[in-house]
């Protein structure tokens, strides 16, 4: 089996990227530090922005992993243009992502590390992702009726906002979501 070398560990609190890794049928255990710094330069190109927190997160977990662990860390943001649109702060904020995103066409970029005591592959998987122009009514509709707090770009694509709205994809769909869970298999095979 994939990764049966190693206790699997996801650094994750959400609720997508634990269902994601269900998906693989590998048994994993759920493990979060809390205070992990996200910032990163401000002169960092925004493709890698994604990865160079990811790795950030998984250096917060290298003195803690037992010689038998993988730990699994990832983060996703978003892209319209050269605008990072992360988790917004509040309503007015989601309103505001899901208004610019309107219309365009923008980027979801996830950075993922699998590290062990010993050994370290990081990557960064970018998707697509068109959205129509949303009335005013649908973006009131989804932040009053969904939990856009806890998305990059304020929004979840598995979502009623992306049952409606986006009209088209050029990549992976579980990557939206927040963990692009088939290049995670494929680089599990090299453990």
């Amino acid at each position: 089996m994939v990764g049966g070398r190693y206790h699997i560990v996801l650094a994750s609190n959400s609720p997508r990227r634990k269902e994601l890794l269900s998906g693989l049928d590998i048994p994993f255990e759920v493990r979060v530090l809390d205070g992990i710094d996200e910032s990163y330069p401000q002169d960092l190109p925004t493709k890698e922005i994604a990865g160079y927190i990811s790795h950030k997160k998984a250096a917060a977990y290298q003195q803690l992993i037992a010689d038998d662990e993988l730990i699994i860390t990832a983060d996703t943001i978003v892209i319209l243009g050269q605008k990072v649109m992360g988790k917004p702060k509040d309503i007015a904020e989601a309103k505001e992502m899901l208004h610019e995103l309107s219309g365009h066409t923008h980027q979801v970029i996830t950075g993922v590390c699998l590290t062990t005591k010993k050994k370290q592959v990081c990557f960064s998987v970018e998707t697509d992702v068109t959205f129509k122009e949303l009335t005013n009514e649908e973006i009131e509709y989804y932040v009053n009726h969904y939990r856009p707090m806890d998305k990059a770009g304020a929004y979840g694509i598995q979502e009623w906002i992306g049952h409606v709205g986006v009209t088209g994809m050029n990549g992976s769909y579980f990557n939206v979501m927040g963990l692009p869970v088939q290049r995670i298999y494929e680089a599990l095979k090299v453990f």
